[in-house]
Order: C-alpha cells, then sequence, then structure tokens
C-alpha cells in the first residue's frame, strides 16, 4: 500500500510535468493580452490583461485567420484520412503474408523516413506542376501523406503482429472475406493504435510548413502555419498579432487531442476476446 508521503510526492511530479507542459501556451496567452509599453518592460507581466482583448479582434479584422484555420484543418484532416485509408492494407499484408522482396519493401518504408523534405521540394514541384496539383490543398495533402503513410504503415503492422491469428481463422471459418476480417476485426482490435496514428498524420499536415510555402502560391489557401510565418519580418515583428494568431492556431490542435485521447484510453480498456 502506498503512503501518504509517496503518493503527495507523485503527485507533486506530475504537477510540475503539467505545468511546464502548459506554460508554453499560456505564456502565449499572457503575451497577447499585454500591452505594448509592459511587453518590452524590466519585469515580465505574469497574468494576461483582459482589457486588451481587442488584440484579438484587430487580429480577426486585419488577417485572414479563419481562412488559413480552415485551410489547416482541411489538410490536417484530408492527410489524417487518406494516410490511414493508404496505410491498413499494406500494414495487414506486411504482418500477415509471406511473400518475396516483403523485406525489402519494409526496408524501403523505413528509408523512405531518412530524406527531408526540402531535399524533396524541386521534384515534388515539377511533377506536381505536370499534373496541374500545384496550388491545390489537394496536392499539398497528397504531399503530406506521402510522408505519414510509411510511418503509419509500420505503426499499424507492429500492432496487427499482436493481434492471434486463430481470431482471423475462427472468423474465415464462419465464413468472412478477408476484407471483412480487416474491417470488422482486426481494426476494432487495433484501435488504440489506430488512434495513435491519427494523430500523427494530423499533426503532420496541421503543423506541416515547406510543402504549404512550395506548392501552394494562392493567398487564399494559405495553411495558418505560413500564414504566422508571414509576420516575421527583417525589421519588426508585430508580437501581440503574432502571439494571438499563435493561441488561436494551438488551441484547436491542443482539443483535438484531446478528443481523440479519450478513445484512445477508451479502446485499452474496451472489452477483451472471448474464449
Amino acid at each position: 500500500m502506498r503512503s501518504p508521503a509517496s503518493h503527495a510526492v507523485r503527485m507533486a511530479l506530475i504537477m510540475v510535468l503539467l505545468s511546464a507542459a502548459l506554460f508554453p501556451i499560456y505564456w502565449m496567452v499572457v503575451t497577447s493580452l499585454t500591452s505594448s509599453a509592459n511587453l518590452f518592460a524590466d519585469r515580465p507581466q505574469m497574468l494576461p490583461d483582459p482589457s486588451q482583448a481587442f488584440n484579438y479582434a484587430e487580429t480577426f479584422a486585419k488577417t485572414s485567420v479563419l481562412l488559413w484555420l480552415r485551410n489547416s484543418a482541411i489538410v490536417a484532416v484530408g492527410t489524417m484520412v487518406l494516410s490511414i485509408l493508404l496505410a491498413i492494407l499494406p500494414a495487414y499484408a506486411l504482418s500477415r503474408f509471406k511473400f518475396r522482396g516483403k523485406g525489402l519493401l519494409g526496408f524501403v518504408l523505413f528509408a523512405t523516413q531518412m530524406l527531408p523534405e526540402a531535399m524533396l521540394v524541386v521534384p515534388l514541384y515539377a511533377i506536381f506542376a505536370k499534373l496541374l496539383l500545384l496550388d491545390t490543398l489537394g496536392g499539398l495533402i497528397l504531399a503530406n501523406a506521402a510522408f505519414t503513410v510509411p510511418v503509419i504503415t509500420w505503426i499499424l503492422k507492429g500492432a496487427i503482429d499482436g493481434v492471434p491469428i486463430e481470431i482471423e481463422e475462427a472468423a474465415r471459418i464462419d465464413g468472412c472475406s478477408r476484407i471483412d476480417i480487416v474491417l470488422g476485426i482486426v481494426l476494432p482490435v487495433v484501435a488504440p493504435t489506430l488512434a495513435a496514428a491519427s494523430v500523427i498524420a494530423f499533426f503532420h499536415g496541421w503543423n506541416e510548413y515547406v510543402f504549404a510555402q512550395t506548392l501552394v502560391l494562392s493567398q487564399e489557401l494559405r495553411t495558418a502555419s505560413v500564414g504566422l510565418a508571414s509576420f516575421v519580418g527583417e525589421l519588426s515583428t508585430p508580437i501581440h498579432t503574432v502571439m494571438a494568431i499563435g493561441v488561436m492556431y494551438t488551441l484547436p490542435a491542443v482539443a483535438f487531442y484531446l478528443m481523440v485521447q479519450r478513445y484512445v484510453v477508451a479502446g485499452m480498456t474496451a472489452g477483451s476476446v472471448k474464449g
């Protein structure tokens, strides 16, 4: 039985880690609600000033932040959905089937993560120009999925390896097809891993900058990462605006993670296979 002292120490450590994780968001909020006079004062302002809330109103009025956030959401959700759809069947094949070149295929998928995005910008730009995919959110989703599919394939493959083959054999005896087994049996079992893979793909699409800056040319198709970076100037940077947009850019991603985290925990604790 744990002593009250050890429990108190454990809770104190949790609070310290939680504070360290939340402090950057808190500091963005404080900075966005700090007056210009106090922004560069000798003593930093530690509490937000509600009277400076007009900074957010000015940000909405003078920038296209809502349009940028919408574009980022489209790209992030599109990257997540496309990556999961393209990774499920290859992950199952690598886990369950034996075929010539299986090891090489797995190595190639792994090796793609060794190439930086910046190295592939020029060839991708040329290919997308011929395919008329430049300056489209669909092209940006496709480019992002090219980097997330190999990772998600390996993650799902590891999860499927842990699914007992006896479950599938019983399903085949009952007349289930291979696709029915994958969609109706394997995927529900690996649901927690599927949720984790979705988070990885979503955040890649949400935070991606290099492709969004290079492959998208129109102002109305800018993502929030590109729009936020555009305020960093050579001579001056509007700190209030940058921090206000930073808060709005961060909160949807945090909310998505918290929402999916519920399903991860539920999937880990939901039911078991009956013998």
